[in-house]
Order: structure tokens, then C-alpha cells, then sequence
């Protein structure tokens, strides 16, 4: 496979990443509810803030890389 094909499937699923995360942090931060059942928390925050946080960073590597190897 090469190098871009790798990357645009990373973004990809690091954008369906974002959306989910995005999801339940939007929930967990502006509605106060889970919005699915057992919710975790990590440091005094929800567990999906950091998610959304890694997946943004895979993200924005991920495009990076595509536009640096054009």
C-alpha cells in the first residue's frame, strides 16, 4: 500500500474517533449526563475528553503527513 493510502484511511477512522468522542464529551461537559452507561473519569475529568483529545492529535498528524508527501 503506499504511503497516502495509509494515511487517508488513519484520518479516516481518527475522524470517526473524533465524532464518537466528540459525542460523549459534548454529553458528559454541556448536558451533565452519560450519554451511554458507566462513564469513567480519569484526573477529575471524563475519560472521553481524552479520547477526543488523541484522536484530534492522530488527526491533525494524519493530514500532515498527506500534504507534506504531495
Amino acid at each position: 500500500m503506499k504511503k497516502d493510502t495509509i494515511l487517508k484511511i488513519i484520518a479516516t477512522i481518527a475522524a470517526a474517533g473524533i465524532l464518537f468522542s466528540g459525542y460523549l464529551s459534548y454529553g458528559e461537559l454541556f448536558q451533565k449526563t452519560c450519554p451511554v452507561e458507566g462513564c469513567s473519569y480519569m484526573l477529575g475529568m471524563p475519560a472521553c475528553i481524552y479520547g477526543f483529545i488523541m484522536y484530534l492529535a492522530v488527526f491533525i498528524i494524519s493530514i500532515i503527513g498527506i500534504t507534506k508527501s504531495k
